[in-house]
């Protein structure tokens, strides 16, 4: 009796002192997490519940309104011009998201051979227009593209014949041209990005497809394009959610014009808000546009979790040159999903 007194006893003390620990454990983790924390909550959270309770308003900014309920936001899908801003907001993201991946893996994909020479001095000019504030950069694409002392207009009417060349103020041009500034203001640091992946990956996997026979374009397909699928989805989330919020570069460069050709969302938002006044009509604005965000972050979230979900379920399989042809051509479903593929698994390839 007094035994099993002595080990009930101490297992008590023992789970006593598991919670003890674990509520020290508690505590220290919300001592080191309270400033994050209260970061968040002061310029996150707040912010965001406040906008939502505005956009519920009539709130203009010289006076407080009375509250309206959903009206804002039905006003808002029953306006042309926002589902014209809409329009050129998804025109402008699909038009710059793959137009600045492409550029920036070109030219991660040239400054990342071994024999160029002076590679440290062309990255550091390839990524300096990052480094130029936006708006200087569009003040000074301003005064390049000026039709009346721009240079851009200057050579194209000296060598093409071309008089008063206005790209910024054509509707069919200033939109492009609004991209292509943003991209070469932009591509420098997804170069970066790219860089780091590139040189992430084993020469191994390059040298092993070489003994097999594959061309640059087959190892890039093959090996490059795989072991590049993380730096592809952070840069494509990153380019969309940036794309959806613009305004510098429109607000500088056309204002919205010509004709509300280049009118964003944010630049909407901006000018319901300390244009016109109306403050509960531009927060609707913002949180559309915050689903619109949402929607989009969600969407690669499901994606990169369905790649992670192929490639615990797939495998590299180990596989010798004389496998059987049906186990060793790229058609097998681990194949379709475009997994990264192992050293000795090259020779099982198909190169087609």
């Amino acid at each position: 009796m007094t035994q099993a007194s002595t080990v009930t006893g101490s297992a008590r003390i023992a789970e006593e002192n598991r919670k003890s620990i674990a509520r020290r454990n508690l505590r220290t983790g919300l001592l080191f997490t309270a400033p994050a924390l209260i970061v968040l909550a002061v310029f996150v959270f707040y912010p965001a519940i406040e906008t939502f309770i505005v956009s519920l308003t009539n709130n203009r900014i010289n006076r407080a309104g009375k509250f309206i309920g959903f009206e804002n936001y039905v006003k808002l899908f029953h306006s042309a011009d926002f589902w014209t801003d809409v329009r050129n907001t998804l025109f402008y993201a699909v038009l710059y998201a793959p137009l600045v991946v492409i550029v920036a893996l070109a030219f991660a994909l040239l400054l990342n051979r071994k024999d160029l020479k002076f590679v440290g001095f062309f990255r550091t000019c390839m990524f300096l227009p990052f480094v130029i504030s936006l708006t200087v950069a569009a003040i000074a694409w301003n005064f390049i593209l000026s039709p009346s002392l721009g240079l851009v207009p200057y050579w194209a009417s000296q060598l093409f014949g071309i008089e008063h060349l206005n790209l910024l103020g054509t509707r069919s041009t200033a939109m492009a041209t609004i991209v292509f500034i943003t991209v070469w203001k932009n591509f420098g640091y997804f170069m970066v990005i790219f860089l780091a992946g590139l040189q992430g990956i084993s020469a191994e996997l390059y040298e092993a497809a070489s003994l097999d026979g594959a061309n640059s374009w087959q190892k890039f397909w093959h090996i490059t394009i795989p072991a590049l699928r993380p730096t592809f989805n952070y840069i494509v989330i990153f380019g969309l959610i940036g794309a959806f919020q613009v305004f510098d570069q429109v607000f500088i460069l056309t204002s919205g014009g010509p004709d509300r050709a280049t009118e964003t969302i944010v630049y909407r938002i901006y000018t319901e808000a300390f244009g016109n006044g109306k403050l509960g009509y531009a927060s609707a604005l913002s949180y559309v546009l915050l689903i619109m965000t949402l929607i989009v972050g969600l969407i690669q979230l499901y994606t990169n979790a369905k790649h992670e979900k192929e490639e615990l379920a797939c495998p590299p399989q180990p596989s010798s040159r004389t496998a059987h042809p049906k186990n060793t051509t790229r058609t097998s479903a681990c194949a379709a999903g475009r997994q990264p593929v192992a050293v000795g698994d090259l020779a099982s390839v198909t190169w087609p």
